[in-house]
């Protein structure tokens, strides 16, 4: 048995420095890196939005091709593909993982709408929402009411909000929809209190 022990102790032993070894010859520390090829954390999983619930929300807002849509966690783009090619509006989509924004990038370009839309790959509580006129999400409740404050303090009155399945806790909306078995939420941004 204390032989056994020994045997595995020393295959451990070995293997943690074959792991040190290969650490630190495959990245010098003098060599500077890329950008860190591990997904990203997400506050939310990626579950596309079907197109007929994305065309109820774009008609639920009303947009317009004066309008400025923001889509948030804009996942394969198809929000902001469809709100630049069917009604003119200029939209930009925001995602914290890089393969979305690629495959975003790539719908627009096959839309032929890349001189409408763009789509940016950041961490959505370090956006400025100002620019919007709409805005349009498919996130979770917790994330909604994490967003909620940053939304109402950045956005203009009049500022049109669409969510797809999940509502802004005691913020009651304007109008709600059901699409397909999913609800739809719109809200308006009030005036501001003085």
């Amino acid at each position: 048995m204390r032989l056994i022990r020994h045997s595995l102790s020393a295959v451990v032993m070995a293997l943690c420095v074959t792991v040190s070894f290969a650490q630190t010859t495959t990245t010098p520390k003098s060599t500077p890196t890329t950008k860190s090829t591990e997904a990203p954390k997400l506050d939310v999983p990626y579950v596309p939005t079907p197109q007929a619930v994305v065309d109820a929300m774009l008609k639920l807002a009303n947009v317009n091709s004066k309008d400025v849509l923001y889509d948030l966690g804009c996942g394969d783009g198809r929000i902001v593909v469809t709100a630049a090619k069917e009604y003119g509006a200029k939209a930009t989509g925001f995602d914290i993982n890089p393969e979305r924004i690629k495959e975003a990038n790539a719908n627009a370009k096959e839309a032929g709408v890349t001189d409408k839309v763009k789509f940016v790959e950041g961490n959505l509580f370090k956006v400025d929402y100002s620019p919007a006129s709409v805005v349009t999400l498919y996130l979770l409740p917790t994330v909604n009411m994490k967003l909620r404050p940053m939304l109402l303090e950045q956005l203009k009155p009049g500022t049109r909000i669409v969510s797809h399945a999940f509502d802004m806790g005691d913020w009651q909306p304007d109008e709600t929809m059901n699409v397909e078995g999913s609800t739809i939420y719109l809200w308006t941004v009030p005036e501001k209190k003085k």
